[in-house]
C-alpha cells in the first residue's frame, strides 16, 4: 500500500515530540532534590566500579550512562541483567555501586537478580518513574526519572522516559566530573585516539623527525649543498650547525626562491651567509599542538627542535602533524 506524506502534518508531529520531550526534561529540575545528592555521594565514594544495570531500551540508556561515567572520571561498564543471571554476576564486588534503570520499576529479569544484588551488599541506586515499585522500595536511593506523557501518540513506544533516563546519567556523570577535579588532560587519557586526546597528550618528540632524518648541514656548506639536503630530507628547510651540534641558523625553500631572485650563485653562495640567524625552535617535551600554532602565528611550514643548550636535536613540518592527527 502506497503511503503519502503530509508535509505540514508531519511536521506538526515532529515538533509535538520535541515539546513534549522538553517538557518532560524539564520536570527533573524539581528532582533535584536530596535523594540526587546522595545518590551522587555514593557514586563518589564507590571504592569499586559503577555497574549500570538496564532491560531492554533502558539497557540501551544505561550502556551510554556507562560508557559517560567512565570517560568522565568514574570507572564503570554496563551489565545486562539476563546475563546477569547466567553467570555475570560474578563480575559485581561489594563495593561496587549499582545504578539501574527501569520506567516500570518491575522488569522481571532485573527484580529476578535484585535479590541476591541486596544478599551482596552492594549499594543500589534506582533510576524509576514508579516509587512505589518493587525496585524504587528496596534501592538505597530512588531517583525520580517519571514522565506524565511519552512523545509516542500511542503512549506505548519509551520516548520522553528514556531521554529523562539519559539526561538524569548525564546530570549524575557531569556532577560526579566536577566533585573530582576531572580536567581536559584527564579527558585526554581516556580518549587517546580522538583529536583532544592528541592534542593535550602528544608532545613534539613523539613526533619529530631525529638523527640522520633531521636536514642539517656544516656552517661552511654552500646554497647548493643545503638544496641537496632539502631535497633529500624533504621537510623544506635544512638546519645550520656547528661543529659541536649546537644550531646557528636554518634556511628554508622560501630563503632559496628570495635568494635566486637576487641572482646570487648557489655554488658560490655559503648558508651561513643568507640563513637566518635566529630560527624559531621548539622544546622536545613541549605539545605537539604548540608547534601549530606557531607554524601558524609565524606562517612558516616547518620548526627545528632544540635542548637546553641549543643542541639540534629534531625537526618536523606540517606535513608531521597532519599524520599526527594533531591537526
Amino acid at each position: 500500500m502506497l503511503v503519502t506524506m503530509n508535509q505540514n502534518a508531519i511536521k506538526q508531529i515532529a515538533r509535538a515530540v520535541i515539546v513534549t520531550e522538553v517538557e518532560e526534561i524539564s520536570r527533573l529540575l524539581e528532582r533535584l532534590n536530596d535523594n540526587f545528592i546522595k545518590a551522587c555521594e555514593i557514586l563518589l565514594a564507590c571504592k569499586g566500579r559503577i555497574i549500570v544495570i538496564g532491560m531492554g531500551k533502558s539497557g540501551h540508556i544505561g550502556s551510554k550512562i556507562a560508557a559517560t561515567l567512565a570517560s568522565t572520571g568514574s570507572p564503570a561498564f554496563f551489565v545486562h541483567p539476563a546475563e546477569a543471571s547466567h553467570g555475570d554476576l560474578g563480575m559485581i564486588t561489594a563495593e561496587d555501586v549499582l545504578l539501574i534503570l527501569s520506567n516500570s520499576g518491575e522488569t522481571y529479569e532485573v527484580n529476578q537478580i535484585l535479590p541476591m544484588l541486596l544478599r551482596l551488599g552492594v549499594k543500589t541506586i534506582a533510576l524509576t518513574g514508579n516509587p512505589d515499585s518493587t525496585l524504587a522500595r528496596h534501592a538505597d536511593v530512588f531517583v525520580n526519572v517519571g514522565v506524565e506523557q511519552e512523545a509516542c501518540p500511542l503512549g506505548l513506544a519509551p520516548t520522553s522516559s528514556t531521554t529523562t533516563a539519559l539526561v538524569m546519567g548525564d546530570v549524575l556523570a557531569i556532577s560526579l566530573l566536577e566533585a573530582r577535579g576531572f580536567t581536559r588532560e584527564d579527558f585526554a587519557r581516556s580518549h587517546p585516539a580522538g583529536q583532544l586526546g592528541r592534542q593535550l597528550l602528544l608532545r613534539i618528540t613523539d613526533i619529530m623527525h631525529t638523527g640522520n632524518d633531521i636536514p642539517q648541514v656544516g656552517e661552511s656548506a654552500s646554497i647548493n649543498d643545503g638544496i641537496l639536503e632539502m631535497t633529500g630530507k624533504r621537510l623544506g628547510m635544512v638546519a645550520i650547525i656547528n661543529s659541536e651540534n649546537r644550531l646557528l641558523g636554518v634556511y628554508t625553500d622560501g630563503d632559496l626562491r628570495r635568494t635566486l631572485e637576487l641572482g646570487q650563485d648557489p655554488a658560490k653562495t655559503l648558508l651561513c651567509e643568507v640563513m637566518h640567524r635566529e630560527p624559531i625552535c621548539l622544546n622536545p617535551d613541549e605539545l605537539a599542538v604548540n608547534a601549530a600554532n606557531k607554524m601558524q602565528q609565524h606562517r612558516i611550514q616547518g620548526l627545528l627542535v632544540t635542548d637546553e643548550n641549543n643542541q639540534l636535536v629534531g625537526a618536523l613540518n606540517f606535513q608531521d602533524l597532519l599524520q599526527a592527527g594533531v591537526v
